[in-house]
């Protein structure tokens, strides 16, 4: 007997594969700044505007005075956390445990910074008041790259999404570098020092072997207070705390590590991420003219992340293989290479964090960079995806 098929299968089964696994991070990225963008060009706008850079009423850090700066300080530091717990666990047993795994995918990282950079650079560094944006292009959004690259499921083979998630990891770690190092205000040392004393305790608690999650939460949250007090940005906190976190597994092949990170990843991609989207995507147009979204700023920006990335990591792969440096993925073709360095420019969480600290005092300039973040980060993703998809059929 056959069973009936019911006529909302087909959207129940759509439903499924765009929010389920890593597309739905994906496709809720793309969806929240689209709501961003609705809300700042909208009769929404005031609204909206207010709600995240009104004053508080009330707040207990003074220094976060609104919502915007708790998201960006306070929640932010949430997602550098479990960025640091995921390079931990890929540094002590994933993809770049050993030098043979990790050579190939630092090389197209590095590449994959540096060019854009260079690229940003060569457009608007002319300007010495544009010349602190030149790390904005250099990230690489993990989510919304391998939320593009879900989409595309067997047609890709397993080993290319492992590289992207690798030289994404990798990505994410320079950019902490990039903000620890180039974007601190100047240095507070008292509260410095009281940052590495409190550091000291929590590798203290990992060498004693204490495996209770409550001590590292307590201590980690007193580091990220005396670091967002010290000139450097607070979110580096989170990274530091996170590589305190003990890996060792049990006997039952489990860690405190693994548990925080399998119990804190979906509050990081589905809450955070997306609350820090929706609060940093929105830009006006209304504000800016012609002249404005063809400036150095956002043209450097959106080449950057669409020209610079594939440049910059294809360029890597293919020079590592023909000086038999390292190997390409398995099953890998060429035209699939390319795609993924495609994706690897979509910058759009990391590039619109850093594009706030690289001008902290311009709403102009920030949101001209957000318009070349969002630009280059959608025509990396719209022909990321289509290469893809094209080099599969050809397959």
């Amino acid at each position: 007997m056959t069973q009936r098929r019911h006529p909302f299968s087909p959207l129940a089964s759509l439903a499924i594969r765009l929010f389920g696994g890593e597309a739905g991070a994906g496709i809720l990225l793309i969806m929240v700044a689209v709501a961003a963008m609705v809300a700042a060009n909208s009769p929404l706008a005031h609204g909206y505007h207010t709600l995240f850079h009104g004053d508080l009423p009330w707040s207990p850090i003074a220094k976060l005075s609104n919502l915007h700066l708790w998201i960006n300080d306070a929640l932010m530091a949430l997602f550098f956390f479990v960025v640091g717990l995921e390079i931990k666990r890929e540094v002590l047993d994933g993809e770049l445990a050993s030098p043979e795994r990790r050579r190939l995918p630092v090389l197209a990282a590095a590449a994959g910074m540096a060019v854009p950079a260079l690229v940003y650079l060569a457009l608007a560094g002319g300007d010495p008041a544009l010349v602190r944006g030149w790390a904005i292009p250099a990230a690489t959004d993990i989510a919304f790259a391998l939320g593009v690259l879900a989409l595309l499921g067997k047609r890709v083979p397993p080993s290319l999404r492992l590289f992207l998630l690798t030289v994404a990891i990798v990505d994410d770690l320079g950019a902490v570098a990039i903000i620890a190092l180039f974007y601190t205000a100047s240095l507070k040392l008292g509260w410095l020092a009281f940052a590495a004393a409190v550091l000291a305790l929590l590798v203290g608690l990992n060498r004693v072997g204490v495996t209770r999650g409550l001590p590292y939460m307590v201590l980690g949250g007193v580091l990220w207070y005396a670091v967002l007090h010290s000139g450097v940005h607070a979110t580096v906190a989170g990274v530091l705390a996170a590589f305190t976190v003990p890996m060792k597994l049990d006997e039952r092949g489990d860690s405190l590590l693994l548990r925080m990170e399998h119990a804190m990843a979906p509050l990081s991609a589905y809450f955070i991420v997306p609350l820090f989207g929706f609060a940093n995507a929105g830009v006006s147009l209304s504000g800016l003219s012609p002249a404005d979204l063809a400036a150095p700023l956002p043209i450097g920006i959106a080449l950057g992340l669409f020209l610079g990335k594939q440049i910059g990591i294809l360029g890597a792969v293919w020079a590592a293989v023909k000086l038999k440096f390292a190997q390409p993925p398995a099953g890998a073709s060429w035209a699939q290479l390319w795609g993924m360095a495609l994706l690897c420019g979509i910058g759009f969480t990391m590039s619109l964090f850093i594009a706030q600290l690289g001008f902290p005092n311009s709403t102009l300039l920030v949101d001209e960079a957000k318009i070349g973040v969002l630009s280059g980060s959608l025509l990396s993703a719209l022909l990321g995806y289509t290469v893809l998809r094209l080099a599969a059929r050809k397959g």
